[in-house]
């Protein structure tokens, strides 16, 4: 397992050029650095460290400081790294994790730690937040399904697609993405024939290839990082030219920053997310510009593990902020300052929480272009304001249709 402590004034600097001292507050973040999903991690990183940076690497008088530790997508790998955070390091704050199984675990593991807070990565398992939650686990960016909104009546209405095929990793968040895209889907009355779900880290997708009716109208690919990549590149290399429509990972700048031969026949695919590449809103443009200066071997823009790792970086030093940098009270009053907290995130939206401590958000359906350059972004086509985590359903009714799983949702 790997791990990494990072001291931070202005920008990021070795622990050996910025002691630790007494008066640091010490942060840990989780986030994947190794494996398929490690460009996505390495991303997320970022994020903290600029939300850091737009602090002046201080919070209430205090020095910041960042201990990182990687896990591998795997729940037992993101206990083991809380643990030795909370254990060894002493942290009362964590950032993180990445992966949607992972939230789950982490969920669960915070309740063996009242006082620590955790602030969710990215993580977007559906059920980390709606069922169950814990009050000592927050997550300002939303889940995976309402990354979805909007998409599903897209395709259908807009793109004309009638029947359409999914292609996802095999745990709980490609299960909520494809919970949000077929939940408007198919009350659009779209159908979808074939799921066919694959295991992260995956090299040989020509049994999923050839398995995919010809008849469908599209493809949709829940599919991040290397993954996608993998996937995309072997579909085209197949010679089918089934439309995409991408998930909020696969459509995302560490996917389109590849320079993989499949790229062309991403332009023009639509997808969901609350990430736009290429967004004009002048808060997007400044966020952009800063990720540019500090990361210029970085990105093509920054993806949607940056943004939601600044969030809750952002998150953290707000209310430490508010609680003059006091957490001796075991974190309450700075968890109740969370659990108010408004405020301005990097795509100009405000961003809030629900009373199960998960986001309200402001979704994206967007395609993807090509900009002068050559590179590939993403813009926006619309925006669906304040998606809720039952995507404006009955809580009751939509708890009723159960647990995200391979099987659910199906269409009627």
């Amino acid at each position: 397992m790997k791990s990494l402590k990072i001291a931070v004034s202005a920008i990021a600097l070795s622990a050996a050029a910025f002691p630790a001292s007494a008066d640091d507050i010490t942060i840990g973040v989780i986030s994947i650095l190794e494996g398929a999903f490690a460009a996505l991690g390495q991303d997320g990183i970022r994020g903290v460290e600029m939300a850091v940076a737009d602090a002046g690497g201080q919070v209430a008088g205090n020095n910041i400081e960042l201990v990182v530790v990687s896990s591998d997508a795997s729940p037992d790998s993101a206990v083991s790294a809380a643990r030795r955070l909370i254990e060894q390091d002493g942290a009362q704050i964590i950032v993180g994790p990445l992966s949607g199984s992972e939230g789950l675990a982490l969920r669960d593991l915070s309740r063996s730690y009242p006082d620590v807070t955790i602030i969710n990565g990215s993580s977007g398992a559906q059920d980390t937040t709606l069922r169950d939650p814990s009050e000592n686990f927050f997550r300002f960016g939303g889940d995976g399904a309402q990354w979805m909104a909007g998409v599903g009546t897209y395709a259908h209405d807009t793109m004309g697609y009638e029947k359409v095929a999914i292609v996802a990793e095999d745990y709980s968040f490609p299960y909520t993405q494809v919970l949000g895209f077929m939940t408007e889907f198919c009350s659009a009355g779209g159908t979808v024939p074939a799921k066919f779900w694959t295991p992260i880290g995956n090299a040989d997708y020509s049994s999923v290839v050839y398995s995919i009716p010809q008849d469908v109208d599209a493809i949709f690919v829940a599919l991040g990082g290397s993954d996608a990549v993998s996937f995309l590149t072997q579909y085209q290399q197949a010679g089918f030219n089934t439309p995409i429509i991408g998930g909020s990972i696969t459509i995302d700048q560490t996917v389109l920053s590849s320079d993989a031969a499949f790229r062309d026949m991403l332009i023009g695919a639509p997808a969901g997310t609350p990430t736009v590449s290429d967004y004009d809103s002048a808060e997007w443009q400044a966020f952009s510009a800063t990720y540019s200066e500090m990361f210029p071997d970085g990105l093509g823009a920054p993806s949607i593990f940056a943004h939601h790792y600044y969030m809750g970086a952002q998150a953290a030093l707000l209310g430490l902020e508010a609680v003059g940098g006091d957490l001796s009270d075991g974190g309450k009053a700075f968890r109740a300052v969370l659990n108010d907290l408004e405020f301005t995130q990097p795509t100009g939206g405000t961003m809030r929480i629900d009373e199960n401590r998960n986001g309200i958000v402001d979704n994206f359906v967007i395609e993807v272009f090509e900009r002068e350059d050559g590179s590939l972004g993403t813009r926006a086509i619309e925006v669906v304001k304040d998606v809720n985590q039952t995507l404006g359903q009955d809580v009751e009714t939509f708890l009723a249709a159960g647990p995200v799983s391979r099987d659910n949702p199906s269409c009627p």
